[in-house]
């Protein structure tokens, strides 16, 4: 069946997926990751952004506030996280230019060659710009830094996107975009589960480039996703960071329970 892109209706969840054209690696160290990561923040916002300027702002704001500011030690204020240096300084919080959202980012995660976002749309048209915004500022970005003007695309086409309809399919699919990591230790681990479990969830867990830490209680980038939603879908029964675990380390295990899991959330994927 061709592929169909839904209408993104407010309040509603969807999960959106692009990846590298011919699958070729979107990010191609840490400083493109934080680039990534800094426009979910940054570009989450009704009005027009430069994240030149932004990040500028940001730099000269926080050099204000910490006393031994180095620039370099102050990456995750930049991502919308609370950097070590203010953490030290005794600040909570060390952003404060306002911004109106037009989306929740419920959850991320960043690949080699692809990213995974789940999205709830606040306001209308939210989504769409918003996914404009981002795929023209870090393609701007990537093509200057990377000396790749010129060279055709970077993503293989516009993002994708599917419309989560239940609670089960969101808690499944959560599930599945925190545990994506385990691929770049085990490429098979959806069909085969992965060969180290314990290897494998000690990788997750220092995994930076995802929502997952701050999900299960580490802070890591806090202030870039919304996770009320999430904690309220996982609570059931005990804590929420303890069922978010437990879901994404059974995600991983090649078992009856995963294989039916990631069964039912098939049609969400968008990895074809």
């Amino acid at each position: 069946m061709a592929y169909k892109k839904p209408e993104f209706i407010n309040g509603e969840i969807y999960h959106i997926y692009n990846r590298g054209v011919e699958k070729r690696d979107i990010f191609k160290n840490d400083a493109d990751r934080y680039r990534f990561v800094s426009s979910l923040f940054e570009l989450n916002d009704r009005k027009m952004v430069k994240m030149r300027d932004r990040i500028s702002e940001r730099i000269k704001r926080n050099a204000k506030k910490i006393k031994n500011y180095t620039g370099a030690t102050c990456a995750d204020s930049r991502t919308g996280g609370t950097c070590a240096d203010c953490e030290e300084e005794g600040i909570d919080d060390c952003l404060e230019i306002e911004r109106e959202k037009i989306i929740e980012l419920l959850a991320f995660c960043l690949m080699p060659n692809h990213y995974h976002l789940i999205i709830r749309q606040l306001d209308e048209g939210g989504i769409t710009l918003f996914m404009k915004k981002l795929g023209n500022s870090y393609v701007g970005y990537f093509n200057e830094k990377h000396k790749r003007k010129g060279l055709g695309s970077l993503f293989q086409g516009q993002f994708k996107a599917v419309l989560v309809e239940s609670n089960d399919q969101f808690l499944n699919l959560a599930s599945y975009v925190f545990a994506n990591p385990a691929g770049i230790l085990d490429p098979e681990w959806k069909k085969k589960g992965v060969s180290d479990f314990g290897r494998t969830v000690d990788f997750l867990n220092s995994y930076r480039w995802s929502s997952y830490l701050d999900s299960i209680g580490f802070k890591n980038f806090p202030s870039v996703t919304q996770r009320d939603f999430l904690s309220m879908s996982f609570s059931e029964g005990s804590s929420s960071e303890e069922n978010i675990k437990n879901n994404v380390e059974g995600m991983i295990l090649r078992n009856f329970d995963s294989q039916q899991k990631l069964l039912e959330i098939d049609s969400l994927l968008l990895e074809d």
